[in-house]
């Protein structure tokens, strides 16, 4: 139960900042913004569906322990989806804004929230229920799956003592109502910190001015937030000690910009999914992962490679996919497939791409993400996205889009786009096999990110 909110360290002060207002922690403790006695929740599986993210993180503190279960709407989902995930997690009512729409869920009853008026004395929680925390998958295509939680399983990485916890402010690119931003919420719960929310709906140079002038000592992301945030001038503004990048894979070009940007940072990536938990962190400043890390023995977070995919066995694993006939969500050892493609060189893994995300050309497969870190080591380019095209004779070629350092597509780089455009495929003939060398390189003003924060592929 998230009974973690008073006592803070040190009588420091702890707060969810969100966009519009604060919501101090220490009052949240005592004090409630549900329209509805929680006690009165006990068996009714809820959907939170706020329009901000501070109104949902309010949510959870008040309906951990006092409802069945609860599910998170992330911004994004399609309103088509709705019904289908009200009907599998077998939702009776939904916790909104007094403004919220609820386009898809209009025939279910709205317990609303208002997070500015934390006004009456929360109940007791003597009578607390175990409640299933259920979180959307991304990166799908269709009706997310539904993937079960309990507070422990997502709480399994965090430490109410050592060096990320304590009076820290926390921040992260992600919403809290995805796995890698509830990771973030929960740590500033759990630790005795704070936590600057994000908003949907605001840029991302807005977003990093407000958290630099929260003061905030932890950011995390995905290295696509990341590489759109060294576009502008507001990441500079902030001085972090920790920078972690988790979501899709963190290339040695995004690395050392990131290290670059924050020199004094302790700057990590690390690997988790909503299915397998988190797996490991790596602050070597190296992409990849150690050999080392997979097939001990004994260890609470075993690893294996089993054709070419990462497998993980965990106490953080969610423990089912929910639904009538989903599939099973570990295997029979209880090892989960995550479906990231890894590659021993020199003895460490690198991740090459997702196995469902591969471009046949003419019999041959290429990674997309391997491709973009070759891309992405020339000096002149912020980010890329690798996709295929359509062709009569090899079925498709590997093309690439590229957003430079500076330059608009209207004027790129002047007279210089051409030479940069031959930089970049000398580069690659010089590190990849010619069928996985792009036929046509675009620049581009921007590319499109998930509401995930991750790069917008066909597969997703």
């Amino acid at each position: 139960m998230l009974d973690c909110l008073s006592g803070a360290p040190d009588g420091a002060p702890r707060s969810l900042y969100g966009a519009e207002f604060t919501v101090d922690l220490n009052d949240l403790a005592l004090r409630s913004a549900l329209g509805a006695d929680p006690r009165a929740l006990r068996s009714r599986s809820l959907l939170i569906h706020t329009r901000d993210a501070l109104s949902a993180a309010v949510a959870l503190v008040e309906l951990d322990g006092a409802a069945r279960r609860i599910v998170l709407c992330p911004p994004g989902i399609a309103p088509d989806y709705l019904p289908a995930i009200a009907t599998t997690a077998e939702v009776d009512g939904v916790l909104c804004g007094a403004e919220d729409t609820l386009a898809g869920l209009e025939g279910l009853p709205k317990i609303v929230i208002d997070p500015a008026t934390l006004a009456k004395p929360r109940a007791p929680r003597a009578d607390a229920v175990p409640t299933e925390w259920i979180l959307l998958t991304s990166g799908t295509s269709g009706v997310p799956k539904l993937v079960v939680h309990t507070l422990g399983t997502l709480a399994g990485a965090i430490a109410s003592t050592g060096p990320l916890a304590g009076p820290l402010v926390w921040s992260t690119f992600y919403d809290i109502r995805r796995y890698g931003g509830l990771q973030i919420l929960l740590r500033a719960l759990i630790g005795g910190g704070s936590l600057v929310l994000t908003d949907a709906s605001e840029a991302i140079d807005e977003f990093l001015a407000r958290a630099a002038r929260a003061g905030v000592t932890h950011i995390t992301g995905t290295p696509s937030h990341w590489r759109r945030a060294l576009m502008g001038s507001a990441v500079h503004g902030l001085a972090p000690r920790y920078a972690r990048m988790s979501g899709e894979i963190a290339d040695q070009a995004i690395i050392d910009r990131l290290r670059a940007c924050y020199p004094r940072a302790r700057v990590a990536h690390a690997f988790a999914s909503t299915e397998a938990g988190v797996g490991f962190e790596v602050d070597d400043g190296l992409e990849g992962f150690p050999q080392e890390l997979v097939g001990r023995a004994g260890t609470a977070i075993e690893l294996k490679v089993e054709q070419d995919t990462l497998r993980i066995r965990s106490p953080r694993t969610g423990l089912r996919y929910l639904g009538a006939g989903a599939a099973p969500l570990q295997d029979e050892d209880g090892f989960v497939d995550t479906g990231d493609v890894v590659e021993l060189r020199g003895g460490r893994y690198y991740f090459v791409g997702r196995r469902g995300g591969i471009i046949n050309v003419g019999g041959l497969k290429v990674h997309p993400e391997e491709v973009e870190a070759v891309i992405n080591r020339h000096p002149q380019v912020r980010m890329s996205l690798v996709k295929a095209r359509k062709n009569p004779i090899t079925g498709s070629l590997v093309v690439a889009e590229v957003v430079p350092v500076s330059g608009l597509p209207e004027r790129p780089l002047g007279a210089g786009a051409e030479h940069l455009k031959t930089e970049i495929l000398d580069l690659c003939r010089a590190a990849l096999a010619p069928y996985k060398v792009p036929a046509s390189i675009r620049i581009v003003s921007a590319i499109d990110v998930t509401p995930s924060g991750k790069l917008t592929r066909v597969e997703a």
